[in-house]
Parts: C-alpha cells; sequence; structure tokens
C-alpha cells in the first residue's frame, strides 16, 4: 500500500530539481557584475582638449576683471540753494569748456551781492579815513616833537650862559641850578613825547592792520558771490560727454547738491577687483596686461584700496595708451597683473580645473586609446599657462578640460566618435 507524502518533502523534492538552474543563474549574474566592473568607460575624444607638458619662460600673474571708465570725470553740484529755471543741455551731448548747462535762480543772491557791494564801499571808506586821521595825528605828535626839540636847544644854550657869568662873578649859583632845572624837565618831555609817538605809530598800524584785513575778508565775500553768479549757469569745467544732468525744471536743490556730470570720454582708466587673499603679493607700479575680447593692452597698477568689501580689493590700473580706441567706457575687461618671472620653468596649459595652487587628480594619456588618473602639485600661474611641481614630466599629455563627471574613475577608454 502507497505511503502518502508529506508537504515538507514534496518542497524538498521540488527545491533539489530547481537547484541546477538557481546556481547557473547567480553563476552568470556574477559574471556579468565582474564584466561590467572590468570595463572601464568610454569618452569621445573629440569632447577632450589636451595640453603637453612642456618647459619655458612662465610669467606669474594674477587675474582679476575691471572696467573701463573715463579718466577724468567731474561731478557739478548746486553752489546755493535755489531753484533749477532752465536746463540748456541733455545727457548724452558734447559740451565745451564753459558752456552754460544749467541755470539757477540766484535773484535772491542777486540782491545780497548788490547789498555787499555798498558796504564794501562803506569798509574802503572807513579804512581810508583811519589813514586820515592815523597820519594826522602823527603828524601832530611829530611836529610837537620838533619843538620841543628847539626848547631843549635854547635851555642848553641858556645852561652855558648862566654857568659862563657865574665863573665871572656876575651870577648866581641859584640861576644856574633854575637853568639846569629847566632844561632837564624839557629833556623828559621830549623823551616822553617820542615815546608816545612811538605807541601812537604800533597802535595805528594794528588798527590799520584789523582795517585791512576786515577789507580784504570782505573782498573775498564778494569774489566768492561773484563766482557764485556766475556759475549760477553750472558751466562745463572741460570740454567732454554729459553723461548726468538734472532735467526737472522748476525743482528746489539744496547746497552741494548734484545737478551734472561731465566726463573726458577720449582718455580712460580701469577700475578693477581682485581677491582678498592675492591682495598681499600686489603693488603699485606692476605691469598688467589688460585683455579686451582678442586685443591685448598693457598697463601698470596705480592705486589699490586697503580696504576690504566682499571678499575682493578694488584697484585702479592705468592703460600705457588711455586712448587707445578699444577702450569704451563701461567696457568689462579681464586683468594680469604681472608677479614675477620663473625661467625654466615645467608648465601646461590653464584651464577650468585650475582653482589655485595645490594638489590634483589629472587624467594623463597612457597610450592612444586610454587615460589614467594621476596625482600632480601645481604651483603659480597665469591666465594661459600653470606650473607643474611634480607628479608630471615633458612630454605628458593632459586633459584640460572639464572631467567633473568622471571624478569616480582612475582610467578610462578613448573611442573616436
Amino acid at each position: 500500500m502507497d505511503r502518502q507524502i508529506s508537504l515538507k518533502e514534496q518542497r524538498l523534492a521540488t527545491l533539489r530539481k530547481a537547484a541546477p538552474y538557481i546556481i547557473g543563474a547567480a553563476v552568470v549574474i556574477v559574471g556579468v557584475v565582474i564584466a561590467m566592473t572590468s570595463i572601464s568607460p568610454s569618452v569621445n575624444i573629440s569632447d577632450l582638449r589636451f595640453s603637453e607638458v612642456q618647459t619655458g619662460n612662465l610669467t606669474v600673474a594674477i587675474p582679476a576683471t575691471g572696467r573701463v571708465v573715463p579718466l577724468s570725470e567731474q561731478i557739478l553740484t548746486s553752489p546755493v540753494s535755489s531753484r533749477i529755471v532752465k536746463v540748456y543741455r541733455q545727457p548724452g551731448d558734447s559740451v565745451t569748456a564753459g558752456e552754460p548747462l544749467i541755470e539757477l535762480d540766484l535773484e535772491s543772491v542777486r540782491t545780497e551781492y548788490e547789498k555787499m557791494l555798498n558796504d564794501q564801499q562803506i569798509k574802503r571808506e572807513s579804512l581810508r579815513q583811519l589813514e586820515l586821521n592815523s597820519s594826522t595825528g602823527l603828524n601832530e605828535l611829530e611836529l610837537q616833537i620838533q619843538v620841543k626839540e628847539m626848547e631843549l636847544k635854547q635851555l642848553a644854550i641858556e645852561v652855558d650862559n648862566e654857568r659862563r657869568l657865574d665863573s665871572l662873578g656876575s651870577g648866581t649859583g641859584d640861576r644856574v641850578r633854575q637853568a639846569e632845572s629847566a632844561r632837564l624837565t624839557a629833556s623828559l618831555e621830549l623823551n616822553h613825547m617820542r615815546q608816545r609817538l612811538a605807541n601812537e605809530r604800533l597802535r595805528t598800524e594794528a588798527a590799520h592792520r584789523i582795517e585791512t584785513l576786515g577789507v580784504e575778508s570782505f573782498d573775498k565775500d564778494i569774489r566768492l558771490m561773484e563766482r557764485t553768479l556766475t556759475e549760477g549757469r553750472i558751466p562745463a569745467p572741460y570740454s567732454g560727454i554729459l553723461t548726468y544732468i538734472n532735467t526737472e525744471i522748476g525743482r528746489n536743490v539744496s547746497a552741494g547738491e548734484k545737478l551734472a556730470v561731465v566726463a573726458d570720454l577720449t582718455r580712460y582708466r580701469i577700475e578693477g577687483e581682485i581677491a582678498e587673499l592675492s591682495a598681499s603679493r600686489i603693488n603699485a607700479g606692476s605691469d598688467v596686461s589688460i585683455r579686451i575680447g582678442s586685443t591685448e593692452l598693457e598697463g601698470t597698477l596705480t592705486n589699490i584700496n586697503p580696504q576690504a568689501q566682499g571678499g575682493s580689493i578694488s584697484i585702479v590700473v592705468m592703460p600705457s595708451n588711455p586712448s587707445d580706441p578699444h577702450l569704451r567706457s563701461g567696457r568689462r575687461v579681464d586683468l594680469d597683473i604681472n608677479e614675477g618671472f620663473k625661467d625654466g620653468a615645467l608648465m601646461m596649459a590653464n584651464g577650468v580645473y585650475y582653482k589655485g595652487a595645490g594638489e590634483y587628480e589629472l587624467f594623463v594619456l597612457e597610450d592612444d586609446n586610454s587615460l589614467k588618473k594621476r596625482k600632480v602639485r601645481l604651483g603659480d600661474s597665469n591666465r594661459r599657462m600653470v606650473e607643474v611641481l611634480s607628479g608630471l614630466a615633458p612630454g605628458d599629455k593632459i586633459v584640460v578640460s572639464d572631467m567633473s563627471n568622471y571624478d569616480d574613475r582612475n582610467t578610462l577608454t578613448i573611442r573616436e566618435n
């Protein structure tokens, strides 16, 4: 009689039959995985840009950016609080030196000017009156001194006469003493008058200086007022382009408020920025290469702002030819500030891979169809070339295009199309 097979035994029998298929499938999967991991990914050669390591002279330069601005630009402000009554020119117009740009309402200034002219005449008349009075007083004192000097001479003669008479017995000692006393009194009075004259001259000179300074100060105020009236039409300081002008007729403006800007668009300079970390490596007077598209101009670093803003330092570069036709106001330019020169340096082309001196992992051409990642150490640079410190030799060909998609790969296969 047949025995009933248990459920457990049925499962075991099924598993024994399926085991060879399961093992085979696992072997296939493992083989596929091994094959996939052993095959290097490929890259199209047309997507790569190579640079060959070479030996040469390297000009070390620090990159910066800049903007072309007018060499001369003057802001014109209102000389007084007033109101715009007329506008003669518009933004973008060419202007000549002295040409009026804006007319202000200066009626109150003109009235004050006329009053100051009257006051000026009064001050000058007062100065002349002071000079006349002083001259009269000094002349009177000088005349009194001359009279006293004559009187003193006469008294001296009388003293001599009394002494002669006394020696002959015709005079007396009392008369001699009286004559000598009168001469001494006259001498003291003369000295007092002379001192008084000297003091009066000093006082007169001081008073004259004070009055003269007052007149001179008033004259300066009048000249300033005359200048205000002249500049009330806001003349152009020199020939150039009117880059800004307040055209709001009727608007009230305060003293010192900007009314117009005139720029000389025949000569230019460059205002640039450089990373704060590189500021210690540059000095005023350094040579600068100015790149405008495919054109390269020469210049000099003339100013470095010691105060950093947003991690950048402001610099000013003066082109060797400020009137070069490639220079246009507002144009963006690339700057290379020359830091030094290295003779016989090992170098390669600069590219997106370079972020500053340090260690890098770059793909090197191993043979005609494979690339291998290699650790290299790079140093100084300019906009075109980078110094190689270690890890590469002359003749090595390095990929300098963007390879960030292959950061997790050590080898790559090159394919053509």
